[in-house]
């Protein structure tokens, strides 16, 4: 069963003490699921690739006023002084124009210059601008300017936050003018993807009812990106995660979402769904009864990878969920695509179908079952030859887990697969905790060969494909772990006390079907 650094935790003491009772014992199921413990910091680091925490709003074109400016013509170049002068005038048309200055600095595709213009002071009467409602666009192109300071580093979203600007934000999401309603919306995406704290802050200010409003059948399509992406947002980030009885609220509005028929709005709920159930059960559960697990197995299917990765990401963390959570998923039809996910192209994408198969394979023998209705497990095996070492852990996962809680006779079929040579190979890895995996899944297979007594025929099997030689070798092995593992099952199976003439199987092995038919049973 691994523990919650990834590694396995079953007792590593050789000699009779590594006598058990046959597999599972005293193990909780969902204990032996793997929840993205090990994986947080990487994912954390695929944020660029994956979905942005901050957006700036850059047009190339020379934008007009939303609100329809009347009589427009192009303003003067402002040096920053000047923009200073003219928003702290008493003067609106001064306001305005040096406002909207500020926002072209601020709009620059290549480095704006946001923290001059925080240490100039005019974040504060910019948010002080956000109030005039009299005004809509000088609302409009404050909030825009703010908008795109917030989108810097922390410290910059910080001054934002630290100038007032959250409670007027969130008053302009109820505003008559759409677009500044949606630049508001977009501001607050900013400040709520700094992290948790301002996530927490904002939520705690009261986005989410008039945030969720937003959402309606005639809500514009570039609106509805944006109110998405705010709420992933929300529901983005651990350490803590969002408070779950605040941001489930959210959940009937994201279960709509994914079914939109815009694949921005799609990608960005289903990053929604995949925060939201990494959590615990209960978490998990409060997604499943919306109904959106056979909508997420369909997303599975499609060939648009900004979908298919957050889709995969929500699926395999509702398999790390309890048996009934992972049923769900199992006859949603899932387990029927990750054949071709395991085969994809992108790496990531292969690690992760890998490591929902270990989820379900951590489960009952009908799930494992079902992996092999399938055909999931050459999949597995091809991952294991020809997959990054990413991928190749995972799938590694998936054939221990598979050993310790299927059947004799399933492991029989994973052993006819032609499973052993290429899993056995992985003992030469330099990552220590798969080769502390895949010792312990040879540690299952030959508890069930010795359960159904067919244990020299395994012995000799695992010894025509090297691995013993490789197990003895990892009795000098640095890691104490990985020293006391192999030695245990040198001692256990492998003494010399218990060496009795094996017959040559020509490549024929049988496993009896239980023990009191040795001779019978199932022939490799």
């Amino acid at each position: 069963m691994p523990s919650t650094d990834g590694t396995t935790s079953r007792d590593a003491s050789p000699g009779p003490s590594r006598i058990r009772n046959f597999k599972n014992a005293g193990k909780d199921m969902e204990e032996m699921r793997r929840r993205r413990q090990e994986t947080s910091v990487e994912l954390r680091k695929q944020k660029k690739e994956d979905q942005l925490l901050k957006r700036r709003n850059v047009t190339l074109d020379e934008p007009t006023s939303p609100l329809q400016e009347q009589n427009a013509v192009a303003l003067p170049c402002q040096s920053l002084e000047e923009i200073i002068n003219g928003i702290a005038s008493n003067d609106p048309h001064k306001q305005l124009q040096s406002t909207q200055a500020a926002r072209k600095m601020l709009s620059r595709e290549r480095t704006p210059p946001i923290t001059a213009i925080i240490e100039s002071g005019i974040v504060s009467p910019l948010v002080k601008f956000l109030a005039l409602d009299s005004n809509p666009a000088l609302q409009f192109e404050a909030a825009w300017a703010l908008t795109n300071i917030a989108s810097g580093t922390s410290e910059h979203t910080q001054a934002v936050v630290a100038a007032g600007g959250v409670g007027p934000f969130i008053r302009l999401l109820e505003s008559s003018h759409v677009n500044v309603a949606e630049q508001a919306v977009w501001a607050l995406g900013n400040i709520a993807g700094d992290g948790a704290p301002l996530r927490d802050f904002v939520l705690s200010a009261g986005i989410l009812q008039p945030l969720l409003k937003l959402i309606r059948p005639d809500t514009e399509c570039s609106f509805l990106r944006n109110v998405t992406w705010t709420l992933s947002n929300l529901c983005r980030n651990k350490n803590p995660s969002p408070p779950f009885e605040v941001i489930k609220h959210c959940l009937p509005a994201i279960s709509r979402l994914i079914r939109h028929p815009d694949k921005e709005v799609r990608a960005d709920a289903c990053w929604a769904l995949s925060y939201l159930t990494d959590g615990p059960n209960e978490n998990i559960q409060e997604v499943v009864d919306t109904g959106v697990v056979p909508y997420l197995v369909q997303l599975l299917n499609t060939d648009d990878l900004t979908v298919v990765t957050p889709a995969l990401r929500a699926i395999g963390n509702i398999v790390t969920g309890n048996d009934i959570q992972t049923d769900e998923v199992i006859n949603a039809g899932a387990l029927s695509i990750l054949p071709k996910l395991l085969q994809h192209q992108k790496v990531n994408i292969m690690k992760e179908a890998a490591w929902a198969v270990s989820n379900v394979t951590a489960g009952n023998k009908e799930q494992i079952q079902a992996v092999i209705n399938a055909d999931i497990i050459k999949h597995l095996i091809s991952v294991i030859i020809k997959g990054d070492l990413k991928s190749q852990r995972e799938a590694a996962w998936a054939v221990t887990n598979f050993t310790s809680g299927g059947t004799p006779e399933q492991i029989v079929y994973l052993i006819k697969q032609g499973v052993l040579e290429p899993y056995c190979s992985l003992l030469d890895s330099n990552d220590t905790k798969m080769v502390m995996v895949v010792l312990d899944g040879i540690s299952n297979i030959l508890e069930t060969a010795e359960k159904i007594h067919e244990l020299d025929r395994m012995c000799q099997m695992i010894e025509e494909c090297k691995a013993l030689d490789k197990i003895e070798a990892l009795q000098n092995h640095e890691n104490n772990d990985v020293y006391k593992r192999a030695l245990g099952i040198i001692e256990r199976f492998f003494s010399e006390e218990e060496d009795e003439e094996v017959p040559s199987s020509n490549g024929n092995f049988e496993f009896s079907a239980n023990n009191s038919l040795p001779d019978g049973g199932f022939s490799f």
